[in-house]
């Protein structure tokens, strides 16, 4: 059976790969929903007897 070829270096991988070694893993990003969907805010009503 026929070795595998070792892949093409490529430095942004291996700097990256450093970085994360360094400072760990990169939170996943948050999807922003559309204006329509998202909750409004509530705001407290105020007290008219005060």
């Amino acid at each position: 059976m026929a070795r595998r070829k070792p892949g093409k270096f490529d430095a942004n991988k291996e700097i990256r790969a450093i970085a994360r070694e360094r400072v760990g893993t990169v939170k996943p990003g948050k999807t922003i929903e559309p204006k329509a969907r998202r909750d409004k805010p509530k705001h407290k009503k105020l007290d008219p007897e005060q």
